[in-house]
């Protein structure tokens, strides 16, 4: 399936994910891990963008953030890449690329999936077996959200903000939404999204973004477009004289014609509603 045009909406948070080249490691010590850290805030504060969480994985980051500007987001990712793959290729005295291409984005729809996807970012490094527990790994937005450590690096959104009157009080209540496994079915719709760049959230969001991108966000669905008016097939009136073995051919013909429409539709229903 095609991916469709990348959106970036200001005031609308993004699901932000970037993979090293062949899945090779872009992370090789915790000097890189801070510097891109450092770099990620300077990025953000230089073309107005909120970040609200991450997770640096040894191949691999992920951005939860909000562009406050048009074009943010881009212009953020595309001068935090340059700053970083210089670092690294000077540091490891090595040459080429970092990244597998340009970086995948999703637009979320905030008050369905937020704090879903915050829980989903920084829950990486337990489903990848690179950390016990969320609170023993240093390179998520964890420690801030459950008032361990500060980062400089984050701004809140107001639906956490929303969780409490205090920091503690966040806090608690952000640790309690950890308490319960992810549905299997939301974590492959979640991934499945920002593989293919399609909006995370409902049809009325999705028609909000549409209203205000003027552009498709949905997309196509698979097979042939369904037949406005079905052909009849019309019997010739037998000619005397004619040949049995001919009629009986056009007898068979006809009937194959006939069932093949019939499958066709039947085929295109199964593609278009999924049953």
């Amino acid at each position: 399936m095609p991916r469709l045009p990348r959106l970036n909406l200001i005031d609308i948070p993004q699901h932000i994910v970037q993979v090293g080249h062949n899945n090779l490691p872009c992370f090789f010590d915790d000097e890189d891990y801070q510097f891109y850290l450092d770099s990620l805030r300077n990025a953000a504060d230089q073309y107005r963008v909120d970040v609200h969480a991450y997770v640096l994985l040894p191949n691999m980051i992920q951005i939860i953030a909000t562009p406050r500007v048009p074009e943010g987001i881009p212009s953020m990712m595309q001068s935090l890449g340059r700053r970083y793959v210089q670092f690294i290729n000077h540091r490891y005295r090595r040459s080429g690329t970092l990244w597998a291409g340009r970086y995948k984005s999703s637009l979320i729809d905030s008050d369905a999936y937020l704090l879903t996807c915050y829980r989903y970012v920084e829950s990486r490094p337990i489903y990848l077996g690179l950390a016990d527990s969320m609170a023993d790994y240093a390179w998520s937005s964890f420690q801030h959200h459950a008032n361990l450590a500060l980062s400089t690096v984050i701004k809140d959104h107001r639906l956490y903000m929303a969780l409490g009157d205090t920091a503690a009080a966040r806090a608690d209540a952000y640790r309690e939404l950890f308490r319960y496994r992810f549905d299997r079915r939301l974590l492959e719709y979640i991934a499945e999204t920002i593989k293919l760049g399609q909006i995370l959230g409902g049809d009325v969001f999705k028609d909000k973004i549409e209203q205000i991108s003027n552009q498709r966000v949905r997309p196509l669905k698979r097979g042939r477009p369904r037949k406005s008016a079905k052909k009849k097939s019309v019997a010739k009136p037998a000619v005397k004289g004619h040949d049995k073995s001919s009629s009986g051919n056009q007898a068979v013909k006809t009937l194959c014609d006939a069932s093949n429409e019939s499958a066709t539709d039947k085929h295109t229903t199964t593609l278009e509603t999924g049953v």
